[in-house]
């Protein structure tokens, strides 16, 4: 894919999650794709409901600033926070880290998601959504625990922060966006599924009809 079809992607990516809801009430999120093996481009801070095409920087995987206008400061405690999922996992093409509301409460409550929403499925997700403890956000210890999921958990596109928020990451930057909406819809069902008796678990044997059908169907997600 072309920069300019990056760029556009995540500003229609941005333009999604402002739209379902997925923004905290400042409008701040961070979003970055992959341009290619070394760079990635990046929103530069601030709110993302009007972001532009011209509101991203590049950076190397180093989370070096390559090209474009400086990040806002507070961007420098997340970069490695992105840059490192992209290093780790080959096949992530796009990272989103947002405060969506639902899944935050699972984040503040420091408890996993649990696997009992089908259209997880479609994104790859295998397993329970982990929280990893809490840690200054952007700093070592936070991004160690973020990375040790993602090495160690291939059936997982997705990770929360302890009392922060929730980091997730695909293919590209629309997929990205719909798997965080499809996870805080899950959480919020989770949620009223309590006053019924609680949610209950998928079969195992779901993971792999669901990937067959979407074989069989021709469907991504």
């Amino acid at each position: 894919m072309e920069e300019k079809q990056v760029r556009q992607q995540i500003v229609e990516a941005a333009q999604l999650l402002a739209k379902v809801g997925m923004l905290f009430r400042g409008e701040h999120a961070n979003l970055s794709a992959r341009l290619d093996d070394h760079h990635i481009l990046m929103t530069r801070g601030g709110s993302i409901s009007n972001l532009s095409v011209d509101d991203l920087a590049v950076i190397n995987l180093n989370g070096e600033l390559a090209s474009g206008e400086s990040m806002d400061p507070t961007m420098q405690e997340v970069i490695q926070m992105h840059t490192r999922v992209y290093q780790t996992r080959s096949s992530v093409g796009a990272v989103i880290h947002t405060h969506a509301p639902h899944i935050t409460a699972f984040a503040v409550a420091n408890q996993p998601i649990p696997l009992v929403y089908e259209p997880l499925l479609r994104f790859g997700v295998t397993e329970a959504v982990p929280v990893v403890a809490w840690a200054p956000r952007g700093s070592d210890q936070s991004v160690n625990a973020i990375i040790d999921v993602v090495r160690d958990h291939p059936g997982l596109p997705a990770v929360m922060m302890a009392n922060h928020g929730a980091l997730v990451f695909h293919q590209d930057s629309m997929t990205t966006a719909r798997l965080l909406a499809t996870l805080d819809e899950a959480a919020e069902l989770v949620i009223h599924a309590k006053a019924l008796g609680g949610a209950k678990p998928l079969e195992l044997s779901a993971i792999n009809e669901v990937r067959e059908r979407m074989l069989a169907f021709g469907s991504r997600h």
